[in-house]
């Protein structure tokens, strides 16, 4: 950190020295899990992604008349938004030369969004095993 705040780039960006260090004690146990952990917890664009547009559905809506309904709304626009996903996921597959998986032009695709997540969890397990393990059975 020391080399980075006297190189040219931490003299240029003093604000993002001062942010690096003042969260450094924050920040290093996550360097403490292996590399597929780590990728799972730092990617959340899609999770971030789906919250964004469940909260754009229920801001235009409103007031609901119950939890029923609600419930109902937010099922149907997750399944629009999945089958908005799977349809980005054929063509993109398509594009690349493969062989896009049997219902992904208009369906929910299952497990087709976080990779890597049973050595995450394997790891997790190990490090965690009072939290994890109950859940696993």
């Amino acid at each position: 950190m020391d080399d980075f705040e006297a190189s040219a780039l931490g003299k240029k960006y003093p604000s993002a020295v001062a942010t690096w260090r003042n969260a450094w004690e924050r920040f290093t146990p996550f360097l403490e899990f292996g590399p597929e952990l780590r990728k799972v917890i730092y990617t959340t664009n899609a999770i971030e992604s789906m919250n964004y547009q469940l909260r754009k559905v229920t801001k235009s809506r409103g007031h609901f008349p119950s939890d029923a309904a609600a419930v109902k709304m937010l099922w149907l626009a997750i399944c629009n938004i999945e089958d908005k996903r799977a349809r980005e996921r054929f063509k993109d597959a398509q594009k690349k030369g493969r062989t896009p998986r049997a219902g992904a032009g208009s369906h929910l695709v299952e497990g087709a969004g976080t990779n890597g997540w049973k050595q995450a969890l394997q790891q997790l397990a190990i490090a965690y095993p009072e939290r994890i393990e109950p859940y696993l059975k």
